[in-house]
């Protein structure tokens, strides 16, 4: 690519390309390709004038030899583009915006007095529309206070403060919108896929097909280091998958014909053929943008409070007004009070910054599927950990199989791992994941396998029943029996392990002792919690007591209950909410589910149960618990922002209401004055929450 320097300074340099038109989709591709550079730290790129800003961390020869090597058809091929680009939602913005200045501008030049008088009487026909239609309905909102600030205005003969007005309230409006949409569109392209084509599979040959063409049924193909698109099962080839993004396994899992894949996961080695079952429309991207939509059935407490308030605030905006004319006898004293509403700045800055918040999560690999939710984790005094796969690793170890009644260690082992396979949780991935080591085969030689959550898993092997799980299930539930003579090695079993119990044919055949090693991180992360307001820290967990007690005592939980069920755990949330707490209940696997379902906010763990992460109304990835601490940090940051936009709000539209009446303002000074505080108050909500003072990411 051919270029010129403009500007050059220290880790900056500013060029502008040869190019001479460059179209909104080559300037989308630039600035990818520059981002992927490992050295780059910033890039911008301005498709009107083909000037390029490049913040940098390398050398300068290094940045130089990239721009000389940048190639666009190559890199067209290359680079997968957002299927919404947020350069084309700004340009249209953008000429909408210029378009009603530039509008607004020759009216006023060019157009006789006459003309522009009739323009403004057609012009303010919709605002008077609006207006009746509300008073109609029985409602007393903005949409009166505009109309008849507006009529007023025409009646008087003030058609300059009449067009002003209504300039302003279009260009508010213009803005917000923008603003609005801006916001939703940063918070899905950060969680959006990113893959517009595939190989669609025929038997002809392979064509590259637009993502949006392909139904269920086809087949396409994925190679090495491609992204899976869409959700599928594996119709040929066997593959590596790296399903971090998805579960948080840090290993790659072998993906055989018939094995499920899902969307966000990448190949790591191999090729295969994906028989689709879930297309656009189900997709990760179009879930998260249907979440947005729905957002406003998930509106916090105080949105809604904000909302009500500004509806609320109206009849007095109005009475206001009315009081200052049947005073003061001064129609302009009454029409700027009836310029300035509450209900603009307060109903549209709050859902920016509960926006803007849920997209700072997301940059976090934290998805919350409303802004109730934030609020909830911001006012929350009791936190509730599951202890498996949550404050322990969710890759336990098979440590010691114990074998009774003659068994064979092997035979068991390989039955067990036949039997977890088909309900992976992090128990059962590490009995699976044992016989694999040892290299036992556990091909499929059993009827219909039943799941009891929470409980174990029954079959039938050789025409005998066969029962895996928790003590409760094996010796309570079912009443398996000890082998006789064998007691005295069963009352000293390993304490210091979780035991998983196997039985065949009513009799304990093996007892699987299972090493979960505590996450790193768990007891800081209680600590840090504690520090951000969480007054209690409770453990529950379907282990028994003597390892619950262990694990509690080496975290440090304010209170914990072992050998709990599914409903017993959501009995104890419910519970602590009617004492009157605000409860977040943290879990993985399907026993949670219940207790998530329960509690003020459930946030699962990425690599858990499919149910925990659909139930949940957070989810975070499984790298580290230190993710609770900035989620508690952006909603503690949040509120406080929503808190400040009230005093503000209340404080400054209060002000121009004062000022109006004293006569100090006038109605169109007050009516450009309160948008352009409703727009900074709007702006100030989509920026970046503010750091706490003291961070302590260097933990994390």
């Amino acid at each position: 690519m051919k270029a010129i320097i403009l500007h050059e300074s220290k880790g900056r340099i500013r060029f502008r390309i040869s190019q001479k038109k460059m179209t909104l989709q080559e300037a989308d591709v630039l600035e990818n390709w520059f981002q992927k550079k490992s050295w780059i730290t910033q890039v911008t790129v301005h498709e009107r004038t083909g000037c390029v800003i490049l913040q940098y961390s390398g050398s300068r020869k290094e940045v130089l030899a990239a721009i000389r090597e940048f190639n666009l058809q190559e890199a067209q091929s290359q680079i997968t583009l957002p299927l919404h680009s947020s350069r084309e939602l700004n340009r249209k913005f953008q000429e909408k915006l210029v378009g009603k200045v530039i509008l607004k501008a020759a009216s006023m030049l060019f157009l006789p007095k006459p003309l522009q008088i009739a323009r403004i009487v057609w012009h303010m026909l919709p605002f008077l529309k609006r207006g009746i239609r509300c008073i109609l309905r029985g409602k007393l909102k903005v949409d009166v206070l505009d109309a008849l600030s507006i009529g007023i205005s025409v009646f008087r003969k003030d058609f300059g403060t009449a067009g002003t007005v209504m300039f302003l309230l279009e260009l508010g409006e213009l803005l917000e919108e923008w603003t609005r949409k801006k916001s939703m569109e940063d918070l899905a392209r950060c969680m959006a896929l990113n893959v517009d084509r595939v190989w669609l599979k025929t038997p002809e040959s392979e064509i590259l097909t637009a993502v949006s063409d392909i139904r269920p049924g086809d087949k396409i193909v994925i190679r090495t280091g491609s992204m899976i698109p869409m959700d599928g099962i594996l119709a040929e080839g066997e593959v590596t998958v790296n399903q971090a993004s998805l579960t948080g396994e840090s290993v790659p899992v072998v993906k055989h014909p018939g094995n499920t894949v899902y969307a966000g996961t990448v190949v790591e080695e191999g090729e295969c053929i994906l028989e689709v079952k879930q297309v656009m429309g189900s997709s990760r991207y179009d879930q998260i943008v249907t979440m947005i939509e729905k957002s406003e059935q998930m509106k916090s407490a105080v949105e809604s409070k904000a909302a009500n308030l500004a509806d609320k605030l109206v009849p007095y905006t109005f009475i206001g007004s009315i009081l200052s004319f049947l005073l003061t006898r001064n129609i302009l004293r009454a029409l700027s009070v009836l310029m300035v509403d509450f209900s603009c700045a307060l109903k549209f800055s709050m859902p920016l910054a509960v926006l803007s918040a849920m997209r700072e999560a997301g940059k976090e690999h934290i998805t919350v599927k409303g802004g109730k939710f934030l609020e909830a984790v911001a006012a929350a005094d009791t936190i509730i950990f599951d202890k498996t796969g949550t404050l322990t690793h969710a890759c336990p170890k098979v440590a010691q199989i114990i074998t009774f009644g003659g068994r064979d260690e092997s035979d068991m082992l390989r039955l067990a791992a036949c039997l977890e396979e088909h309900f992976p949780h992090s128990i059962a991935n590490a009995v699976v994941q044992e016989a694999q080591c040892r290299g036992l085969s556990h091909e499929e030689f059993h009827s219909k396998v039943e799941y009891i959550v929470a409980h174990g898993i029954a079959s039938t092997v050789n025409e005998e029943k066969v029962l895996i799980g928790s003590a409760h299930f094996i010796f309570e539930d079912e009443g398996i029996t000890v082998p006789l003579n064998e007691q005295e090695r069963f009352d000293h079993l390993p304490e210091e392990y979780s035991h998983l119990y196997l039985a065949i044919g009513g009799e304990l055949t093996a007892v699987i002792c299972i090493s979960d090693p505590l996450r790193r991180e768990a007891k800081e992360v209680l600590s840090a919690l504690r520090a951000l307001g969480i007054q209690k820290t409770v453990m529950l967990t379907g282990d028994s007591y003597r390892t619950a007690s262990a694990v509690a005592n080496r975290l440090g939980v304010d209170a914990f209950c072992a050998e709990v069920l599914p409903a017993d755990k959501a009995k104890f949330v419910a519970d602590l909410r009617q004492k009157g707490h605000i409860v977040l209940m943290v879990g993985d696997g399907i026993n949670d589910s219940p207790a998530l379902s329960e509690a003020d906010a459930g946030i699962a763990i990425s690599d858990g149960a499919a149910i925990a992460r659909e139930i949940a109304d957070i989810t975070i990835a499984a790298d580290s618990l230190w993710e609770l601490v900035k989620l508690r940090r952006i909603a503690m940051a949040l509120m406080a922002r929503i808190h400040s936009n009230y005093r503000f709000v209340i404080g400054f539209n209060g002000a121009l209401i004062g000022l109006g009446l004293a006569g100090i303002l006038p109605p169109a000074a007050s009516a450009a004055l309160h948008n352009l505080s409703t727009l900074g108050v709007s702006l100030r909500s989509m920026s970046a929450l503010p750091k706490p003072k003291q961070d302590n990411d260097c933990c994390i």
